[in-house]
């Protein structure tokens, strides 16, 4: 890491910026950040229908001296709509935004931000908390939260932007950034990979994102080298028997009772199946079978997510979670499931072993080494992982920043302390300045050490 970039980082506008004034609804190009993360709070927008939020920060990057492509994904989207829902709705689409910045010889940096928020109600304490509802591109209408924390990862994207082109004598090389829709569905790297991002712009040395930490303290930085999150599969079962009355059951194939003797036998899949020291998880979160206590239906549906790290390990448990449905059937007389993996699963995500240690000298470097921390993977996804699995093999990473607020986080470790929202909570609320901060000053940090690496 360079010296003056860490000495020069304390007296510039970012830092500035983070003393913001009080939120307004609208917002203009070039706000305080602080204001900008208010705004994108109080503005969430669902999966496939960033609209707004992307038109926003495009704009951000085009003051900045960006050549800036919008609209990336559209294509891909609303050809997966139209297949899957029949029907493309005006406010569906891929809102992938693409930004260059051609600053001489050297690398090609790529630092992404994901944009979407959750169907979830807000009941933080916020001034400015949501109280946006929309219909999502299923057609399911509910309220919607930046429970995830992306407008966090977006306002360190856009303070990263600032940094970089405001000391871009200092460096140089090909800056990509990209604002990703889609996350919370795990289809928008896909969408934006399918519309050419890799073929119609410049191609990538490195690949960079951050995600806030639920469970680490604002001003905190962690990371993992190697795998860090893993590969997320939907998998649904649809057991099919024979209904009728639930007082005579020797008519019936009941396909309740052959359901159940699937949901446990999955599970050997790991404890008998998968290699103890191979990550593995087999979870049945939904199962719907009849709709009254006296009849016998005649089918039975089983929704399982499956998560794992080794492709290997991912392949042993699909094809035995359909050998154990396929086998159950038979053993029970019944006709044959439906076994229906999910095509758009989400990829493992691997951080790059040797560039998650340039990094992590990096983070030391610029936030202390008090503040950086190496963590275990989790079985979380992240389709960030598609940016680094395409046939260049690109080397990537994926790190923490922490957002609970310190005394938050020191009340939970005491006994009688509650414990912390996790992402996706509708009591989500991070320490926001801190966290922005920290967030900027690490993601640049970042591209700066890559730029200026010898």
């Amino acid at each position: 890491m360079k010296k003056f970039w860490k000495a020069g980082l304390a007296g510039t506008a970012m830092m500035a910026a983070l003393g913001a004034p009080a939120f307004a609804q609208e917002i203009s190009t070039g706000a305080d950040l602080v204001d900008l993360y208010k705004h994108l709070h109080a503005n969430p927008e669902l999966s496939l229908m960033e609209n707004d939020t992307s038109a926003l920060l495009a704009k951000e990057l085009e003051a900045l001296g960006f050549e800036v492509t919008t609209g990336l994904g559209d294509e891909w989207v609303r050809q997966k709509a139209e297949a899957d829902q029949g029907v493309v709705r005006e406010d569906v689409g891929g809102y992938g935004v693409v930004g260059v910045f051609e600053n001489g010889d050297g690398p090609t940096v790529l630092i992404r931000a994901d944009m979407d928020g959750l169907p979830v109600p807000e009941k933080t304490d916020f001034e400015f908390a949501s109280e946006a509802t929309a219909v999502s591109w299923t057609g399911v209408e509910s309220q919607i939260m930046h429970a995830c924390g992306h407008d966090i990862h977006m306002t360190s994207w856009v303070g990263t932007a600032r940094e970089l082109i405001e000391n871009k004598d200092k460096w140089s090389g090909t800056l990509v950034m990209i604002l990703q829709p889609a996350e919370e569905v795990g289809l928008g790297a896909k969408a934006m990979l399918a519309d050419g991002l890799f073929d119609d712009f410049p191609l990538p040395d490195y690949n960079l994102a951050l995600h806030v930490n639920a469970s680490m303290p604002a001003g905190t930085l962690g990371y993992v080298p190697g795998f860090a999150m893993a590969n997320v599969d939907s998998v649904d079962i649809i057991v099919k028997g024979v209904g009728g009355h639930g007082a005579y059951p020797h008519t019936t194939v009941d396909p309740v009772v052959i359901g159940s003797n699937i949901v446990m036998a999955v599970q050997t899949l790991v404890s008998r199946n998968t290699d103890p020291q191979q990550p593995a998880v087999v979870t049945v979160g939904a199962f719907n079978g009849g709709a009254k206590h006296n009849v016998i239906a005649d089918e039975a549906h089983l929704k399982l997510t499956v998560r794992s790290y080794e492709d290997s390990v991912r392949e042993l448990l699909i094809s035995g979670i359909e050998r154990i449905a396929k086998g159950m059937a038979q053993t029970y007389g019944a006709p044959e499931p439906e076994v229906r993996v999910d095509s758009d699963y989400t990829p493992a995500t691997y951080n790059d072993p040797e560039l998650s240690d340039q990094m992590g000298e990096a983070f030391r470097e610029a936030l202390g080494a008090d503040k950086v921390f190496t963590l275990s993977p989790v079985m979380g996804g992240e389709d960030f992982s598609r940016y680094g699995r395409t046939d260049e093999d690109i080397p990537s990473m994926l790190f923490w920043i922490g957002a609970v607020p310190q005394d938050r986080y020191e009340d939970s470790r005491t006994g009688g302390g509650l414990p912390l929202p996790s992402l996706h909570s509708r009591f989500f609320a991070p320490d926001y300045e801190n966290t922005i901060s920290t967030g900027v000053t690490a993601m640049t940090a970042a591209a700066m050490e890559l730029f200026t690496a010898e």
